[in-house]
């Protein structure tokens, strides 16, 4: 299954520029602190162990492929880092003086400066800069010739203070040390060609102390960063820009909706190129083997990425991104703190690309069908769990050809298949007997009052409008409210958090209602707030807020069952206005 294989720092390095190891993370958001890598030159120094790596022989063969790096590689990588990738990057970047690239993919230069005199290692700051004790950058000291690096270190150090005869021979002795780190000893693991993904990230979750496990989604990642890396780069710095805006005012995919990681995205990209929701096999696809002779083919392995290619450059699309998001918008949702499954916005984002792209549905129609689909989708909780064999079977639903009536029917079938009358009757109201937080049906029944444009309880504010304010304070516009409040429920006898913070116990208030309500029994303060509205005002909040006739002098546990069923068809006319029936 492996081999021990010895290496010194100075072979590391030179088997990484050639390309023989590939080493992602020298393009890749680069995570560790400064003061790390000083710790670990530091180690070195000492002569203190500092963990092995773990490889992967990848088999390759064909020379002149595009390697890790900046620049083309001699050789095509034939190992590629398993564990251990922070590690190397900080030695390469450090000794070879090449930039990596920081999470807010800004390159930057990696300097660790030295004490030789101490043999202290530090991360230069205003004070190591004015001390000529300190070599300000040891890559100095990697990269030029030992004894000039000395010479050049005395004279700067002579020019501040006398230096004795012993302090000489120890700034001497220092630096060699320092120097001679390109024969520090490593020892690596070798896992076999032969391994396949599973048994790789098996052994890895076995040695590695964070106990951090490896998926199909990170196989393919590196695999990408051997073969197509700046495709890689693109999914993360477009994930980083859907969080945070990045250099340039001009289009961006920044969005408070839907901030996916790079391998949601490129769940995307494998559903939309090959439509497959599980990554079992993309990886084997991308490596270029035939899933029937088990045979790896370097122009089978190219036609596979082109098609990955031609489909991210729609996942990244940021005109098709808006168009998206607006479908999102359009389906109630909001913001993503209310979105209870990304896993459904993942395959939404499928349907609308694979929709647009192939099967040619009319704009309108498309983003219609596909806030059909995702409102359905999140209110039945149908990526929740297992969500790749969810994935696989949906789209294995769709036609084949590009016919956009029978993708449109497909989706349909799906949906009358699963909002039976049933469902609506009885199912639904037991999914709301919960005090889950997060609950996908509480989420949809605010997505249904943004739909239905209802205002929020006690306000003339529309519950759209205060889920997406202008501007963001100290409190949320909106809050949960106990219509039964928890401190009067603690005093009549209710005190377990499974009853008290039941889905049909809450409403959307705003801040300043919800405070100033408190722990007031409900027959206390509901007279005093109804009494701001007209009597068709009223009528209509107590239909979009589902209360029950005289729902303020019911026991707990009968407004609880009473409410249930009002709320369930509260959502349905959300549902209603998407499919554009009668509400």
């Amino acid at each position: 299954m492996f081999k021990k294989v010895d290496y010194t720092l100075g072979l590391l390095l030179d088997q990484i520029k050639l390309g023989v190891i590939g080493l992602p993370d020298i393009q890749r958001p680069f995570v560790w602190p400064n003061a790390k890598v000083r710790d670990l030159f530091d180690s070195m120094y000492k002569g203190y162990p500092v963990g092995y790596f773990l490889f992967w022989q990848t088999g390759a063969e064909e020379v002149g492929t595009k390697g890790i790096g900046q620049g083309e590689k001699q050789k095509a990588p034939s190992l590629l880092i398993v564990d251990g990738q922070q590690r190397l990057t900080s030695l390469y970047a450090v000794v070879m003086r090449e930039p990596v690239l920081r999470d807010n993919f800004e390159h930057e230069y990696i300097r660790i400066a030295f004490n030789p005199l101490k043999g202290e290692f530090a991360v230069p700051d205003a004070t190591t800069e004015k001390q000529p004790e300190f070599i300000p950058d040891v890559s100095l000291v990697f990269q030029r010739d030992t004894y000039e690096t000395i010479s050049d270190y005395l004279e700067r150090l002579r020019q501040s203070r006398d230096v004795s005869k012993d302090e000489e021979r120890a700034i001497a002795k220092a630096i060699g040390r320092l120097a001679g780190l390109n024969n520090f000893p490593f020892v690596a693991l070798e896992l076999t060609q032969a391994a396949n993904e599973e048994q790789v990230a098996d052994v890895f979750v076995r040695i590695n102390s964070e106990g951090k496990k490896l998926n199909q989604s990170d196989f393919i990642l590196t695999l990408m960063s051997v073969h197509w890396d700046e495709g890689r780069t693109d999914l993360e710095r477009f994930s980083v820009a859907t969080r945070k805006p990045l250099a340039g005012n001009g289009a961006s995919p920044l969005n408070p909706i839907f901030q996916p990681e790079p391998d949601q995205l490129l769940r995307v990209d494998v559903g939309v190129a090959f439509r497959r929701g599980r990554l079992e096999h993309v990886y084997s696809i991308l490596r270029g083997k035939d899933l029937r002779t088990g045979e790896f083919c370097p122009q089978r392995r190219a036609e596979q990425f082109e098609r990955l290619k031609t489909a991210q450059s729609n996942v990244l699309n940021l005109t098709y991104w808006a168009d998206f998001l607006n479908v999102v918008k359009a389906a109630g949702y909001r913001h993503l703190r209310y979105v209870s499954s990304e896993g459904a916005l993942i395959f939404a984002y499928q349907l609308y690309l694979i929709g647009r792209t192939e099967f040619g549905v009319q704009s309108f129609v498309l983003k219609q069908e596909v806030a059909r689909w995702l409102f359905m989708s999140l209110l039945t909780g149908r990526y929740t769990s297992s969500p790749e064999t969810r994935y696989e079977t949906d789209l294995k639903l769709l036609p084949e050809g590009n016919d956009p009536a029978a993708f449109v029917k497909a989706l349909r079938d799906v949906e009358l298949a699963t909002l039976t009358d049933d469902y609506w009757a009885k199912t639904l109201p037991l999914e709301l007997s919960t005090s889950a937080s997060r609950g996908p049906s509480l989420f949809a029944y605010y997505a249904a009052l943004v739909l239905c444009e209802a205002k929020a309880l006690f306000s003339k504010g529309k519950v759209a409008d205060l889920l997406d304010p202008p501007a963001i304070g100290n409190k949320k516009p909106l809050e949960r409210h106990h219509l039964f409040p928890k401190r009067y429920l603690h005093k009549i006898g209710v005190k377990e958090l499974r009853d008290t913070n039941q889905i049909a116990n809450y409403a959307l208030v705003e801040w300043d209602d919800n405070i100033a309500i408190s722990d007031i029994p409900p027959k206390e303060y509901w007279p005093k707030y109804a009494a701001r509205f007209s009597p068709d005002e009223l009528k209509a909040m107590m239909h979009w807020h589902a209360l029950p006739e005289g729902w303020q002098e019911m026991d707990y546990q009968s407004f609880l069952v009473a409410r249930r069923p009002m709320i369930a068809q509260v959502i349905k006319q959300g549902y209603q206005k998407l499919v554009g029936a009668e509400a």
